[in-house]
């Protein structure tokens, strides 16, 4: 509503309020604080506002936007044009910032909906078709111990990522692959070809990727660590040994030497 001060045409309180996209009680407050005073006064006593005033009042609310404090929003607006531009310059920095924030927070976000919609968690009976007895009576221990040693790495969150969108048909690739490379270490073993030979290297090599391209990203050095856990932690040597008897500390010892040769 377009009304008359003194010969000056403005807007009425709720018409302003209207204009800019604040709340008439917003502007009785920056009224009250002396932040933005309406130019004059209708006849009747109402605060009406010029589009001068209409611009001071878009210039706080585009502050007020980047969390400019009110007290400084005053000092702000009565200050240089360079003082106004550095702060701008440095609010587009900082808003830059929570912009790519929000992004990872999206795309986290949007990866724990599609892991709900598409119900990928897989069923006790389907984990135990696809990987066997030892794996579910063992899973929720090495779970336990899995979070409780890498719960707070990369390493583990982007797992864990990864694994929540995987169907029962990728994990069957995943599976297939795996026993793929086991079978090439188990005859590689038989052939008498030396643990840390180049055969067995470039086995460890597949073993490695595997792991970076459905688990997390493997570097050498973390997957020389994993190999060590074949021959110190029993549970997976007797898993190695039931393919074949020695398995574990060879495939412990390719993955060791792979790891140095690509150090």
């Amino acid at each position: 509503m377009r009304s008359t001060m003194a010969g000056v045409e403005g807007r009425t309180v709720g018409s302003a309020a209207a204009a800019v996209g604040t709340s008439v009680r917003a502007l009785h407050h920056y009224d009250a604080i002396g932040l933005v005073r309406p130019s004059g006064r209708t006849t009747g006593g109402y605060r009406v506002y010029s589009d001068a005033d209409l611009d001071r009042l878009r210039a706080v609310l585009v502050y007020r936007e980047l969390d400019v404090p009110l007290e400084e929003v005053g000092v702000l607006l009565d200050a240089d044009d360079e003082a106004r531009r550095q702060v701008l310059e440095d609010q587009l920095v900082l808003v830059g910032a929570r912009i790519d924030r929000l992004q990872q927070v999206r795309a986290a976000l949007e990866r724990e909906r599609e892991a709900h919609v598409s119900g990928v968690r897989l069923s006790q009976e389907e984990k135990r078709e696809l990987f066997g007895d030892s794996w579910t009576e063992n899973e929720q221990e090495y779970a336990r111990e899995a979070q409780e040693r890498w719960g707070d790495t990369d390493a583990w969150r982007q797992s864990r990522e990864r694994s929540a969108r995987y169907t029962a048909d990728d994990w069957a690739r995943m599976r297939a692959e795996a026993d793929e490379i086991d079978a090439r270490f188990v005859a590689l073993l038989g052939a008498g070809e030396p643990a840390d030979g180049p055969a067995a290297r470039e086995a460890a090599e597949a073993h490695r990727q595997l792991i970076s391209r459905w688990h997390y990203d493997c570097t050498p050095e973390m997957h020389a660590a994993l190999g060590r856990t074949y021959v110190e932690d029993e549970r997976f040597t007797a898993t190695y040994e039931a393919k074949a008897p020695g398995l574990a500390q060879y495939v412990s010892t390719a993955v060791q030497a792979n790891a140095a040769a690509r150090a």
